[in-house]
């Protein structure tokens, strides 16, 4: 029917689709052994159509677009209709019609069919066609009168009155041609063969938008575009969604002709050219800032794509920032603005999209194509993450893109594919120890003196560029500011091989000339940056604070020490990272103690009265000390014997001493006249030791750091002796006597015997006391006391004068038991070796008295 249209020159007036187009081309003209010729009288037709031809224009598109149009009627009716002259001979102006030489004659002609062949009819034959004026026989038909010619011929043949009619006028043919077509279309939809319907409904749509029904003609465009599209025909959907966008910017469908200026910038750029694709963008970038009635996100995948770029993934540590880069492709023909730009990023493991967007800090102009974009990354969970969503604001008009760069070779990183996983861009390590830090040495520093406190800084795969070392001294513990922090490069034996192990002996830094001096300030110490990458060695001077006075021992006074007497504790933190966003924080514990510790005891008392008092300094540290002089302060109740200057009988000063060993030092000394007990139990004896240290800080003590230039490398040490009196001066020996142990049976009596002797006569004593008070002492659980428990019993004054207690007892448990004790209250408990209270000391022979019995039931 469309043919019959281009025969009699309707065809140039009916809006018809390119599918519609492509299919008329395909179809031949009719070729009768001679066309028709025109009848007479008809030269007001041949006018008529000769100024339809002549005012024939094509429709301007929008966004000025200009599309070639295809090898369709005029010109190939043109030569068809000649060349079917019988009449005509060889050589004859018609056969120049199949040339094609650049006249603008051929199927393939670069100008329009319409224009050149009335041009061409009308340089050949200008005017009207008279009876004077008949058509030679050798001058080929113009276009005008071939469609004269071809009516009247099917007038001739037509006998249907209602066809007749639908070629009466070119608006009876298109409503003829809108019926057809409308049935054709329902047909297709109701025969499943859908895609076929679409197609038709492309053709009722040009019509629809010829006579200003945008609204129907956009929901037809919409339907075709949506099937080139699915199918990949861009070259149609370039011919047919120009018309789709005008109609929607005539409905003001400011969403859906945002849509469509997008899908026309993402079609192949060589089937616009780029004053086309700039007027798109133009668009784009108009309404984008306007002031839109509903602003819509706009999916923008086909024009802005995006891909991590080829390197290796960004690896972060956990709660560690970064910087990650992205390759951001623009389709844009022309540079764009965007006012903000955000990045997801989707876990490896999951489509989930539950992480904030990374917002880019500035503003960003896409150039058309390849362009480099850098996102500042906040710390994230640990695992792999990918690409998800680009967003950003063009204007007030927001944009997300889920696309992924296809550009670049198969066989590089940057070609992606939906069919292939996407390679991952940021990979987040889990938790790990990233820095260690452990003390050089922990034990054996001096009390009371500044000494070097080394610690082990080891970066664990991990830089501490522009680490900050936060040091905390707790409670008596002072750290010395106005010294300088030495810091060394370090490396043990076992470094490369197992982490730094404390308890390992500390070898020296084999790297002796890496030592740099640093300055703390309100305990804080920046790290060198060349101490980023490798162990080293931090030593800051501390003093251990202790206001009471160290105690010796002796066999009268045994003490017990705690280690955690000289325990103190250090509280480190480390501040690391490019953010410094990586804190590393461990407590240490730092033993300090004394130089010496102290004990006394007697080794001879001389006929006169005089006693060899026996010193003895054991080393506490791991250095060699050096004693270059020793005074004793005695206590109330004794006194010196020579120059009672305090001073030891022996001149060995200096006397050195090796880390771990003793050495001993004797004072002669005698007993005063003094009878006051009180002051006796009151007073101490004061040891003065003057001292030098030489050892390594490496080991720990070592000679403590100088606070001024001139300060003197003696060191005094003081400690307190607690003496008693008299010194291995026995009176009275209690020994417990053994009996049977067949006697021993639980409810049955039993006696318990004490001895009791003197030592020596009381007037070597000095005291007179011929009456003792003696006391049972016995687990009331175990044991039942039939007499008495306590009582007073004249006992000799003579040397070697025996006594004998027994007590009657019943024991009330079996098992293994310990006896009963026998105490001497008024002389001291007879279970201890010397008496406190008094002079007199009371020995106990056999161990019989710890001895536990086994009593049968």
């Amino acid at each position: 029917f469309m043919r019959l249209a281009y025969l009699i020159g309707y065809g140039v007036e009916i809006e018809k689709s390119p599918v519609n187009s492509a299919s008329l081309s395909m179809l031949s003209w009719p070729k009768p052994a001679t066309w028709p010729s025109i009848p007479p009288d008809s030269s007001a037709e041949v006018m008529a159509k000769e100024k339809t031809i002549l005012q024939a224009k094509a429709r301007e598109k929008l966004f000025d677009i200009q599309r070639k149009p295809l090898p369709l009627e005029p010109s190939s009716l043109l030569r068809e209709a000649n060349r079917r002259r019988a009449f005509l001979s060889v050589g004859n102006l018609s056969e120049l019609y199949d040339s094609v030489d650049g006249s603008g004659l051929g199927a393939h002609s670069k100008l329009s069919p319409n224009k050149s062949s009335s041009n061409l009819m009308t340089r050949t034959m200008s005017g009207p066609a008279t009876s004077e004026t008949s058509l030679p026989v050798d001058r080929p038909m113009r276009l005008s009168e071939i469609h004269v010619a071809a009516e009247h011929a099917l007038k001739q043949t037509i006998s249907d009155p209602d066809f007749m009619t639908s070629l009466s006028s070119p608006e009876e043919f298109e409503s003829r041609y809108m019926e057809l077509t409308k049935g054709a279309a329902d047909n297709y939809h109701r025969s499943w063969w859908k895609r076929h319907g679409v197609v038709l409904d492309g053709e009722i749509a040009a019509i629809f938008f010829k006579h200003g029904n945008y609204d129907l003609a956009a929901k037809s465009y919409e339907k075709v575009c949506a099937l080139y599209s699915a199918e990949g025909w861009e070259e149609l959907l370039a011919d047919v969604l120009p018309d789709l966008a005008e109609c929607q910017k005539i409905l003001k469908d400011e969403a859906g002709y945002l849509a469509s200026c997008v899908k026309l910038l993402s079609l192949e750029s060589s089937l616009f050219s780029s004053k086309e694709r700039q007027a798109f963008q133009s668009e784009v970038v108009r309404l984008a800032h306007s002031e839109m009635r509903h602003p819509v996100p706009l999916d923008v995948s086909s024009l802005i794509t995006f891909a991590g770029n080829p390197a290796p993934p960004l690896e972060l540590c956990d709660g560690d920032p970064g910087t990650l880069s992205v390759a951001v492709w623009s389709g844009f023909p022309d540079d764009i603005t965007l006012e903000s730009l955000s990045l997801r990023l989707s876990a490896f493991s999951s489509a989930d999209e539950g992480l904030k967007a990374i917002r880019s800090t500035d503003a960003r102009v896409l150039v058309p194509g390849r362009n480099i974009i850098t996102f500042d990354i906040p710390p994230q969970k640990p695992g792999s993450y990918v690409l998800g969503a680009l967003t950003g604001q063009i204007g007030k008009l927001s944009f997300r893109s889920h696309g992924f760069s296809q550009d670049g070779p198969v066989d590089t990183d940057e070609f992606m594919s939906f069919e292939k996983p996407t390679r991952p861009v940021l990979k987040v390590r889990k938790p790990r120890a990233l820095v260690d830090i452990t003390p050089a040495v922990s034990s054996a520093l001096l009390m009371n003196e500044l000494q070097w406190i080394g610690l082990i800084v080891k970066p664990i795969d991990y830089s501490l560029k522009g680490g900050i070392l936060h040091i905390d001294a707790g409670a008596e513990l002072k750290i010395e500011e106005s010294q300088m922090i030495e810091i060394e490069s370090y490396r043990s034996d076992g470094e490369h091989s197992s982490p730094i192990d404390a308890s390992k002996v500390l070898s020296r830094p084999t790297d002796t000339g890496r030592v740099e001096k640093v300055p703390i300030e309100n305990g804080k110490i920046k790290l060198p940056d060349w101490a980023s990458d490798v162990t080293t060695l931090v030593w800051f001077p501390v003093r251990a604070i202790n206001d009471t006075v160290p105690k010796g021992t002796s066999p009268a006074s045994p003490q017990k020490h705690s280690i955690v007497d000289g325990m103190r504790m250090i509280a480190l933190k480390l501040e690391f990272g490019a953010f410094h966003n990586q804190i590393f924080e461990r407590t240490i514990a730092v033993h300090f103690t004394n130089p010496f510790h102290v004990s006394t005891r007697v080794v001879d008392k001389c006929n006169d009265g005089t006693l060899l008092l026996q010193v003895i300094l054991h080393s506490e540290v791991k250095a060699t000390l050096h004693v270059k002089d020793v005074s004793l302060d005695l206590q109330a109740g004794f006194e010196h014997l020579g120059k009672g200057d305090g001073r030891p009988t022996s001149s060995l000063f200096p006397l050195v001493i090796a880390p771990s060993s003793k050495a001993g030092i004797l004072f002669v000394i005698r007993l005063s006249g003094t009878k006051d007990l009180d002051e006796l139990e009151q007073a101490d004896s004061m040891l003065h030791i003057k001292y030098g240290i030489s050892g390594d800080r490496a080991t720990g003590a070592h000679s403590p750091v100088p606070v001024k230039p001139d300060d003197s490398e003696e060191l005094l040490f003081k400690i307190s002796l607690k003496l008693k009196r008299p010194v291995l001066d026995p009176c009275l020996a209690v020994g417990f006597l053994p009996f049977s142990t067949d006697c021993l049976r639980v409810g049955q009596l039993v006696n318990m015997k004490w001895r009791v002797e003197r030592l020596k006569d009381l007037e070597e004593a000095s005291l007179s006391d011929d009456e003792i008070l003696y006391q049972v002492d016995a687990n009331p659980q175990n044991w039942m006391v039939a007499g008495r428990k306590s009582g007073h019993i004249s006992f000799s004054e003579a040397q070697g004068s025996r006594i004998e207690i027994a007590v009657t007892c019943v024991p009330l448990v079996s098992g293994y038991v310990h006896p009963p004790q026998l105490g001497l209250p008024d002389v001291g408990d007879a279970n201890i070796s010397c008496n406190p209270a008094g002079p007199h000391l009371v020995c106990v022979l056999p161990p019989t008295l710890s001895t536990s019995y086994c009593i049968p039931a």
